[in-house]
C-alpha cells in the first residue's frame, strides 16, 4: 500500500530537482498537494519539468540556483516567499560525488567541489530556509544525506566527509529549532537508480557486483523510493521525529 499526503495549501522547496531523486520528490510533493518550487542549476530543464507538474494540475515553478553560491540560495528563497507567501517545507537534495581516488591523489579542486555543493550548499540552504521557517514558527526540512555518511569508503573519502557533515548538521540544526516548531532530518540512500549513479557505473562497472552483494534486497532502489520516505519525513506522520539519518538502503547497512 503506498502512503497518501495532503500537502494542499503547503510550500515545497526542492533542490537539485531536474532529475533523480530531487524530481521524483517534487513530483511526489505536487502529487500531494503542494506548491513545489524546482531549483537547479539546469536552467531550462527545471522549467520544462514545473511545465510538466503543471499539465498534469499540479503547482510548480522552476528556479535556477547554484547552491554553492549563497547569493543564489537567498534569491531563491525571497522568490518563493515573495510568490507565495510562506515556506513550509525544504528538501535539500543537491549534490555531486567526488572521483573515486586514493585521498594521497585526490586533486584539490575535486575536494573543493564537493564541499561547495553538498556542505556548504546544504548548509546554505538551511541559513536562509531556516530564517522564514523561524518566522513562522512551523516548517519541515529534509537533508540529502547518504549511507557514505554512516560508513567509511575507501575511495571516496571527501563526498563521505561531506555526507558525514550534513548528518551533523542536521542533528545539531533540530537541537535548536525543535522547541520552534521545525523539524530537520535526513535521508541516507544507499545506491539508487539516478543519471549520476549510472555515469559512475559506466567508469566503474566493477562496482555492480559489490553494491549487489551489500544491498542486501538485491537490486538498485529507484528515486520514487527515496521520495517516499522524504515525503514521510515532511508530513505531520512524522511529527515526533527529530534530527534522524534515515537509512533508505535495501538493508546495505545491516550487513
Amino acid at each position: 500500500m503506498t502512503p497518501t499526503y495532503d500537502f494542499t495549501g503547503q510550500v515545497a522547496f526542492v533542490t537539485g530537482a531536474s532529475q533523480g531523486m530531487g524530481l521524483a520528490a517534487a513530483k511526489a510533493y505536487a502529487a500531494a498537494g503542494a506548491i513545489v518550487v524546482l531549483t537547479d542549476v539546469q536552467a531550462e530543464r527545471i522549467q520544462a519539468e514545473a511545465e510538466k507538474i503543471h499539465a498534469q494540475g499540479g503547482r510548480a515553478i522552476g528556479v535556477a540556483c547554484d547552491v554553492s553560491e549563497e547569493d543564489q540560495v537567498a534569491a531563491a528563497i525571497e522568490q518563493t516567499v515573495a510568490e507565495f507567501g510562506r515556506l513550509d517545507i525544504a528538501f535539500n537534495n543537491a549534490g555531486v560525488q567526488a572521483p573515486a581516488n586514493d585521498l594521497a591523489d585526490q586533486p584539490t579542486e575535486d575536494f573543493d567541489r564537493v564541499m561547495a555543493i553538498n556542505l556548504r550548499g546544504t548548509w546554505a540552504c538551511m541559513k536562509h530556509e531556516l530564517r522564514q521557517m523561524r518566522a513562522q514558527g512551523t516548517g519541515a526540512i529534509v537533508n540529502m544525506a547518504s549511507i557514505g555518511g554512516l560508513i567509511g569508503n575507501l575511495d571516496l573519502a571527501a563526498y563521505n566527509a561531506t555526507k558525514h557533515g550534513v548528518i551533523g548538521l542536521t542533528r545539531s540544526a533540530a537541537l535548536r529549532y525543535a522547541k520552534l516548531g521545525i523539524r530537520i532530518n535526513a535521508v541516507c540512500p544507499a545506491t539508487i537508480n539516478t543519471p549520476m549513479v549510472a555515469s559512475m557505473l559506466e567508469t566503474q562497472p566493477e562496482a555492480m557486483e559489490d553494491i549487489m552483494r551489500l544491498q542486501v534486497i538485491g537490486r538498485l532502489g529507484e528515486p520514487e523510493e527515496v521520495a517516499a520516505a522524504v515525503l514521510w519525513l515532511s508530513s505531520a506522520g512524522a511529527s515526533f521525529v527529530h534530527g534522524i539519518a534515515l537509512p533508505v538502503d535495501g538493508g546495505f547497512t545491516a550487513n
